[in-house]
């Protein structure tokens, strides 16, 4: 897969750009807020359906801007497509298009341009809190499963309106009359979560096991296993029997819901733990081990993308390589001699002699 061009109006920064790219290396060279990132938050919407900084669309669009207009050029699978997405500054919907059609949802451009995005942030995500773990799963699974986005937007939505419901238990008793419907749906839908996060999991766990022991000389062995809710027995069973184990366990904490106002249980506290030579790393890993860890989940991720696809996925490398030392630079640098990259970069220093650059500043490209 190959990332052609990328034009933007409105986005960020930019008042207008427009780039082509190079099908190996591009290095998005400039000092710290002059827009490197925000060229990179572009091709991940376009990829994704949302940015990676925030989720609130409005953001997106430059400072006094009516709109964002940003679209990009594909091949792959034999074949040049385009994207394009228009963002508004009011309350009016955004407008996707593929190939100069207007499509109602991203699922319609799944799979068009997949990416996988490494920045700082991931560095740490095996010491964060399990919502960053979950959105690594959720990210990958996204991009390779349509139909997992599709159950986990039904999820939280069902969620959400559960939730309601519980925080206006006094205000409106009557409400409570429908609470296990919710409950009954919830857990419907979350067994099919549960069963593709099972085996999204024990994949990307055999392929970061691989990389994490070329990376550290074949001394250590990283397992990812995964944490659901206690009652499921084994994740892989069929969904009709995840349904069932997951239901008994919401009704054991009915009234600990009712008391707390909150959904107490189900795969919106999922998580996985990381572990070497069978020790968790959040809880006795020192930092180099835990970069390492970080670093093979994230080559892994495109491992999947290529296997599963028959392409390389293209790689966006957000600031990453500054916060590594030598030796794991290299590590990264050597992964990338196939498939299209982006990397953004303050100090190019020997970057500069392995790809096509371009340097950013105030949000433009300079020749």
């Amino acid at each position: 897969m190959r990332l052609d061009c990328l034009t933007l109006r409105g986005f960020r920064n930019y008042e207008q750009a427009h780039l082509e790219f190079s099908p190996g290396v591009n290095l998005i060279l400039g000092e710290n807020a002059q827009g490197k990132t925000n060229l990179l938050e572009a091709i991940y919407y376009l990829s994704t359906g949302h940015g990676f900084r925030t989720r609130k669309e409005a953001e997106l669009i430059r400072f006094g801007a009516e709109f964002a207009d940003f679209s990009c050029t594909v091949t792959g699978r034999q074949r040049q497509q385009t994207l394009r997405a228009v963002l508004f500054s009011g309350r009016k919907s955004r407008q996707l298009f593929l190939n100069g059609v207007k499509r109602k949802t991203q699922a319609e451009l799944m799979g068009v341009l997949t990416t996988v995005l490494f920045c700082p942030e991931d560095l740490l995500v095996l010491k964060a809190g399990a919502s960053a773990r979950r959105r690594l799963m959720d990210q990958g699974l996204c991009q390779l499963r349509p139909r997992y986005e599709a159950a986990l937007q039904e999820y939280n939505r069902i969620l959400e309106q559960k939730s309601r419901i519980l925080r206006s238990r006094y205000e409106n008793p009557s409400l409570l009359q429908v609470l296990p419907e919710y409950s009954q749906r919830l857990c419907q839908v979350g067994a099919i979560l549960i069963s593709y996060r099972a085996r999204y999991l024990q994949s990307l766990g055999q392929e970061a096991t691989k990389f994490h022991r070329e990376f550290s000389g074949g001394r250590e062995t990283l397992e990812i296993p995964y944490r659901t809710v206690s009652t499921i027995s084994d994740p892989f069973a069929p969904v009709s029997r995840l349904e069932e184990e997951l239901f008994a366990h919401l009704q054991s904490h009915y009234q600990g819901e009712l008391e707390s106002a909150q959904c107490l249980t189900g795969p919106h506290k999922d998580d996985f733990d990381a572990t070497l030579e069978g020790l968790s790393l959040k809880s006795y890993g020192s930092q180099g081990q835990t970069r390492t860890a970080a670093i093979s989940l994230k080559l892994a991720q495109r491992e999947l993308f290529r296997r599963d696809t028959g392409e390389e996925p293209v790689l966006l490398l957000d600031d990453v390589l500054s916060e590594l030392d030598p030796g794991r630079q290299d590590f990264v640098l050597n992964q990338i001699q196939s498939g299209q990259v982006f990397i953004t970069c303050c100090e190019p220093g020997r970057l500069t002699k392995i790809g096509t650059s371009f340097h950013i500043e105030k949000g433009s490209i300079l020749e």
